[in-house]
């Protein structure tokens, strides 16, 4: 069950250059001998082989993979030529971000399944994502003019705001939860009475815990009533429409105004972001007269 109204939270911005289509890498894997036919598909006697599959995928995908593997050749021989050094730790730092963004590694295992790729063709693109970004680098200029504005235009987003940590137990009935409540008052042990009898699964099992919330969070009972609580204090049964709650307050921060020193640097990796387009078209430009690209499938 979901207190929560729904939250925006701030943005990541990630530099996700998809390079190779996984079934047509896997197609062109192995090519076949003289004379042999392999056969990738079937439809009761009619046969689909790779060579069919092969030329579909060429025909569709082509000169987008193509040019996809061109550019991945000259950022990793412009990485070369410039030093560029690419730590094992920068790689990793970016792999577990993004497993975060993906809610942990299970998650992020299962988004691996359904879209065909491995963690190691994952780690290659990071490494090349910041290789790229690296590159870019003469290409973007930051002021501080610039990071002042985006500090006042954006100001809300920095502050930080008041939060409460909670645990409730949710019961269907009133009788239920001031029975609960008086449990409560006699010595009951708060997590052992949420895993009895908690109707929310999502926390039961963890002692009703809810974690930090900041107001507009929460339906609009529930978290009167917990931002009006002390730490520490367990409240009178509290009706929303999802039942009745028996709330307590674990622990409570206060809101803090931003201060453009503390989120510079932020702003500048949120600006950098906002420039690599940019900035990227310049660079290829650029980097295309370095190298002599012969491409014979565009044109046949």
């Amino acid at each position: 069950m979901n207190l929560s109204k729904g939250k925006n939270g701030r943005k990541i911005i990630l530099l996700m250059l998809v390079l190779v289509l996984g079934v047509f890498a896997g197609a062109c894997e192995k090519a076949e001998e003289p004379g042999e036919v392999e056969v990738v598909a079937k439809i009761n006697d009619v046969e689909i082989t790779r060579d069919e599959f092969y030329d579909y995928l060429l025909q569709q995908n082509g000169p987008e993979v193509l040019e996809a593997l061109i550019l991945e050749k000259m950022v990793m021989m412009e990485v070369e030529a410039n030093d560029v050094d690419i730590s094992e730790e920068a790689i990793q730092e970016e792999l577990a971000e993004m497993k975060n963004s993906y809610g942990g590694d299970d998650a992020f295992e299962e988004a691996l399944v359904y879209y065909g790729f491995s963690e190691e063709s994952v780690m290659n693109n990071i490494k090349l994502n910041l290789g790229i970004e690296a590159l870019m680098e003469p290409y973007i200029e930051i002021t501080e003019d610039e990071v002042l504005q985006y500090f006042i235009a954006n100001k809300d987003e920095f502050d930080t705001t008041e939060q409460v940590n909670a645990s409730h137990i949710l019961v269907d009935t009133e009788e239920e939860a001031n029975d609960i409540k008086q449990q409560l008052d006699n010595g009951g042990d708060f997590a052992e009475l949420a895993a009895e009898h908690s109707k929310d699964p999502s926390n039961a099992g963890q002692g009703g815990a809810l974690g930090f919330f900041g107001k507009g969070q929460m339906v609009a009972p529930f978290e009167e009533a917990a931002f009006s609580m002390e730490p520490g204090e367990i409240s009178e049964p509290v009706q929303t429409n999802f039942g009745y709650h028996i709330i307590r307050v674990e622990e409570k921060t206060e809101g803090q105004e931003a201060k453009l020193e503390d989120v510079s640097d932020e702003i500048r990796e949120i600006l950098k972001g906002e420039k690599m387009n940019s900035a990227y078209s310049v660079w290829y430009e650029d980097v295309q007269e370095k190298y002599e690209v012969e491409n014979f499938i565009v044109n046949n």
